[in-house]
């Protein structure tokens, strides 16, 4: 957590000096992009630890993951500010929308790779399953050759 939130203010740290020195936002693309990620690791983190059975519900760390996305949407809030007064006409609501998209695309692709990991677990548990058969066949098999003193 504390991770997340001194990546999300050094992001920001970054985008400030970009605006101060007059440059244009687009120059501080990979700080906004950090920001985000930052923002999205943290939320993602909260939402794991929520729905965790073995968490505690008293835990003191709740309330510093509240302060932390306090401070992200308090910067992200300043980037927004920023966005209007020195981005062309609408930057902020097409960079929501373009937030949205990405997002959606992200989360699409985890599902993907969770379902291909989980085919891949089934075919590795039929593989292992179907080795375990065609040895204890074969042990059969050898045993039934012992007895009869073929071999």
């Amino acid at each position: 957590m504390l991770a997340e939130l001194a990546a999300a203010n050094a992001a920001f740290s970054v985008i400030k000096q970009t605006v101060a020195h007059g440059k244009e936002l687009a120059t501080a693309g990979k700080a906004i992009n950090d920001l985000v990620f930052a923002k999205e690791e943290l939320r993602r983190r909260s939402e794991k630890k929520k729905n965790s059975l073995f968490s505690r519900s008293q835990d003191s760390s709740e309330f510093d993951e509240f302060m932390a996305l306090e401070q992200i949407n308090k910067n992200e809030a300043e980037l927004r500010s920023m966005m209007q007064i020195y981005g062309r006409a609408g930057l902020w609501n097409d960079w929501q929308k373009f937030q949205a998209e990405a997002r959606k695309s992200r989360q699409t692709q985890e599902k993907l790779k969770a379902r291909k990991r989980k085919e891949l677990m089934e075919v590795l548990i039929w593989s292992v399953v179907g080795l375990l058969i065609l040895s204890a066949a074969g042990g059969l098999f050898y045993w039934a050759l012992l007895s009869k003193g073929v071999i």
